[in-house]
C-alpha cells in the first residue's frame, strides 16, 4: 500500500474513533438514564443495569457506524483540501479515481465491522437482552404475589390477593381491570394459582365471577366461571416479550425459513426478507457514506470561502439516500418478490459517488460547461 494510502487511512480510523465514541455515548447515555430508572425503581441491583447496556451497546454501535464513517470522510477530506495535500497529490498526476482508494479501503473496513454486527453480535444482544427480559418479568410477577395488600403494578389494574398457602394456593383473589376506556373489568375467585408457561406466567382463577360495567350503558354483566386464566406479564409494565421479534433472529432463518417466520411473528414476507437483506445492505451504505463524504468535497475544488456548501450537499445527499429507502420499504413489504430493492438505497448511493468522481475528474468539461451557461448574459 501506498505511503499515501497509509497515511489517510491513518487520518481516517483517528477520526473515525474519535467521532464513534462520541456518538455511541449520546446514544448510550440517552438509553441508559431510561433503563436505570426503570430498572433501580423496581429494586434490581446495579449489576443488571450495567449487564442491560453492555447487551444494548452493539446495537447502538450499528446505529452510529454510518454516521461516524461519513464525519470522519469529510473532516479528513477538508483538512487535506486546506493544508494543499489533496493539491499536491494531484499536481504528481493522482486521479480522482486514485485518490478515492484509501476511502475505498476504510469503507471496505467499517463495512465488515457492521457486517459482523448486523450477522452476529446485534441478534445474539437482543436475543439476551429478551431472555434476561423475561427472566425479570417473571421475578416481578412473582413480586405481585403478596398477602393482603392492594397493589397496582401498571395504570388502571387493581391486584389483591388474601392469603397465600404454603402449598402456593391463592385464596380470595381481586383484580380489577380499567385499562379499556369505557368499560371496567373485575375478577374475583375463592381460589387461584400460578402456572409458568412458555409465553409468560398465568395466573389461573377457579371458581368465580366477571364483572363487566359498561359506563356507557350503565349495563353490569356477570359471568360465573370454574376456571379462568390471563398473562399476568401483561399487567406488569415492562417491554419483554415471549416471543422473538425480527431483529432478533439470525440472517440464516429469515431467509431460509421465512414462512415459518411469519407465523410466529405475523409479520408479512416481505418485512422479514426485509429485514434479512438490510443486514447485507447496511455495510454497502458505511462504503457509501465514507464516498459521499469524500467525493462530494472533492468535486467542489478549492475555495477560499470554505467548504460549507459542500458539506451541505453532501448531508442532502445522505437525506437523498434515505428517502430513498422510504420510498421502497412499502412496496418490499407489500410483496416480498420486490426485495431486491433494499439495495435501491446503496446504488443510488454509489451511482452519486461515480458521477461526482467522474466530473472531479474531468473539471475542464465541468468548467467549459459553466462558462457556456454564462456566455448569453
Amino acid at each position: 500500500m501506498a505511503r499515501f494510502d497509509r497515511y489517510v487511512l491513518s487520518q481516517l480510523f483517528v477520526l473515525f474513533g474519535f467521532f464513534s465514541l462520541v456518538l455511541v455515548s449520546v446514544y448510550w447515555i440517552n438509553r441508559a438514564v431510561i433503563l436505570f430508572d426503570r430498572l433501580i425503581a423496581d429494586g434490581h441491583p446495579a449489576s443488571l443495569f450495567l449487564e442491560f447496556t453492555a447487551l444494548s451497546l452493539p446495537n447502538v454501535i450499528r446505529m452510529v457506524l454510518p454516521m461516524s464513517a461519513f464525519a470522519a470522510s469529510v473532516y479528513v477530506t477538508n483538512r487535506l483540501a486546506s493544508e494543499g495535500e489533496l493539491v499536491v497529490m494531484q499536481a504528481t498526476g493522482y486521479s480522482p479515481w486514485r485518490l478515492a482508494r484509501p476511502v475505498v479501503i476504510f469503507g471496505l473496513i467499517v463495512g465488515t465491522f457492521m457486517m459482523v454486527l448486523t450477522q452476529y453480535l446485534v441478534p445474539t444482544s437482543l436475543e439476551q437482552i429478551r431472555f434476561r427480559e423475561n427472566e425479570i418479568s417473571g421475578s416481578l410477577s412473582s413480586r405481585l404475589l403478596r398477602e393482603g395488600e392492594f397493589m397496582n403494578p401498571t395504570k388502571g389494574v387493581t391486584f389483591y390477593i388474601r392469603e397465600i398457602t404454603p402449598e402456593g394456593v391463592l385464596k380470595d383473589v381481586f383484580l380489577s381491570d380499567r385499562r379499556n376506556e369505557g368499560r371496567t373489568t373485575t375478577y374475583s375467585s375463592v381460589e387461584g394459582f400460578l402456572v409458568n408457561k412458555p409465553t409468560g406466567p398465568k395466573l389461573v382463577m377457579v371458581n368465580g365471577a366477571t364483572h363487566t360495567l359498561n359506563e356507557d350503558t350503565r349495563k353490569l354483566t356477570k359471568t360465573n366461571f370454574t376456571d379462568f386464566s390471563c398473562n399476568i406479564s401483561s399487567l406488569i409494565d415492562g417491554p419483554g416479550s415471549f416471543y422473538k421479534r425480527l431483529d432478533q433472529h439470525p440472517t440464516i432463518e429469515l431467509l431460509f425459513a421465512t414462512k415459518l417466520v411469519s407465523k410466529r411473528t405475523s409479520q408479512t414476507e416481505g418485512r422479514i426478507l426485509e429485514e434479512a437483506h438490510s443486514r447485507f445492505n447496511q455495510p454497502l451504505l458505511c462504503m457509501v457514506a465514507a464516498l459521499i463524504g469524500f467525493s462530494t468535497l472533492l468535486v467542489g475544488g478549492f475555495s477560499r470561502f470554505g467548504v460549507g456548501r459542500q458539506i451541505i450537499g453532501a448531508i442532502l445527499l445522505l437525506v437523498m439516500v434515505k428517502l430513498v429507502e422510504s420510498i421502497v420499504t412499502d412496496p418490499i413489504r407489500a410483496d416480498a418478490q420486490l426485495w431486491p430493492l433494499v439495495y435501491a438505497q446503496s446504488v443510488f448511493g454509489f451511482g452519486a459517488v461515480f458521477i461526482m468522481l467522474y466530473f472531479a475528474a474531468r473539471p475542464r468539461r465541468l468548467n467549459r460547461s459553466q462558462n457556456l451557461v454564462e456566455e448569453p448574459e
